[in-house]
């Protein structure tokens, strides 16, 4: 008891050091006021402060603050394999390449899931969701059996790495080890989680979350790659000799992980990374399209298009800028080591973020009140001379899950996928 009696008298001077090196760090970076609001464990308060890089914050907030524009651009459509029209021959050949990869276990899937299905009325991560299939599988399930699919055929385990979220990373491995992995090989599926960065309220300063802990948000897709490189994701792969990497969001139900025609055509061209399309259903409609900027291969927003570019037809009379980016994208193993170590720019989105005032209420904003900032995957692509972009059909590959209503819902991506597999 005396022992205990010491380590426990140890262990609370320690933490009164930090606490008050923590008060000093956030006096000198202009932010304690966040210590008069309801701390609600101090020691885990004191392990997040001590993490932040206020130097790269105080710069994000500056230039959201400053709205600061992207630089006049040269954009030029990019070139495309369209799927369709390839001959059978050229399929089977890209085909036979692309198998060769998966059978001598140099390829590999990684699914991005670290969203809450909260948007859905779901209370749970987003892939736990039931979509409404008669036998109520999840998203989960769903991207498995495309697995599993795989293992029947090349009777090769395809390893699965899903990125989780802090907030949701216990929830997902106890969902799967829940359903048995799905009769998947528990082996070859592992779980990492994605980055975060503080939020800041509108005069940048930090915010409390409803727990009581620093108000943070998800550093955005394109932040997978730097966790991939501190998770060991990427070391664990060239220790198994992976070569090639699908990237995909967890939230379609149509995704086609295990492409060997995709995987070929990466591989025969001798590109270091590839994204599939799917031609924009209409010139305004509301998506990023594959582009080169400057000569390098890019994503131009919807945001960023004139309304002339958008409506820009050829001598054919089809779209110019049509090959919309569904975030399906093929990286050798190579270009991912590369990119990790070259972070890609973080992006600032003005949000209704709720928080914790001084009384220990939850507020919610009506209006936008705080900055997140976020890196986008596409930022990538201008690290590449080319790519190769393989434009599939909507109805075959794309029935997204991001409203509870109307386009992009549970209705609309359980009628595509019922339309697929009945068709199949």
């Amino acid at each position: 008891m005396y022992i205990i009696g010491i380590l426990k008298w140890k262990w609370e001077e320690i933490m009164i050091e930090k606490f008050e090196q923590t008060k000093k760090i956030l006096k000198d970076q202009k932010q304690e006021q966040i210590l008069e609001y309801p701390i609600r464990n101090k020691e885990e308060f004191v392990s997040e402060v001590l993490k932040i890089n206020f130097e790269e914050l105080n710069k994000l907030y500056d230039k959201a603050i400053k709205n600061e524009k992207v630089k006049n651009s040269k954009i030029e459509p990019i070139p495309y394999i369209e799927k369709d029209k390839l001959s059978e021959e050229r399929k089977e050949y890209y085909k036979k390449i692309g198998e060769n990869i998966i059978r001598n276990n140099e390829y590999a899937v990684v699914t991005m899931a670290g969203g809450q299905g909260s948007r859905l009325g779901h209370d749970g991560p987003k892939g736990t969701f039931d979509f409404g299939l008669e036998n109520h599988k999840s998203i989960f399930e769903v991207l498995c059996d495309r697995l599993k699919e795989a293992y029947k055929k090349y009777n090769v385990y395809i390893p699965w790495y899903i990125m989780t979220s802090r907030q949701n990373n216990e929830d997902t491995i106890n969902f799967f080890e829940k359903n048995n992995y799905f009769g998947y090989s528990k082996e070859n599926i592992y779980f990492f989680k994605q980055g975060e960065l503080p939020v800041l309220n509108d005069q940048g300063k930090l915010m409390l979350n409803k727990e009581g802990n620093i108000n943070t948000a998800a550093d955005g897709h394109g932040g997978i790659f730097v966790s991939m490189e501190k998770e060991k994701v990427t070391e664990n792969m060239k220790q198994k000799g992976i070569k090639w990497v699908f990237i995909g969001p967890v939230d379609n139900v149509l995704i086609k992980m295990v492409d060997p025609i995709f995987i070929g055509i990466c591989q025969d061209k001798n590109m270091l990374a590839g994204g599939k399309s799917i031609i924009k259903a209409y010139p305004e409609e509301r998506v990023g399209v594959f582009c080169k900027k400057d000569g390098k291969p890019d994503v131009i927003e919807y945001t960023e298009i004139s309304k002339e570019m958008a409506e820009m037809k050829n001598d054919k009379g089809e779209l110019v800028y049509a090959e919309s980016h569904i975030n399906c994208n093929m990286f050798n193993i190579d270009i991912i080591e590369k990119i990790s170590k070259n972070k890609l720019p973080y992006h600032c989105a003005h949000k209704k973020i709720e928080y914790l005032n001084k009384e220990g209420q939850v507020v919610k904003p009506e209006e936008p009140n705080a900055y997140k900032f976020e890196a986008f995957i596409f930022d990538a692509f201008k690290m590449l001379d080319e790519m190769a972009i393989f434009r599939v059909k909507r109805e075959e590959e794309f029935a997204p899950i991001k409203n509870a209503e109307g386009k992009d819902s549970p209705k609309t991506a359980l009628e595509l996928y019922k339309n697929f597999y009945s068709n199949r």
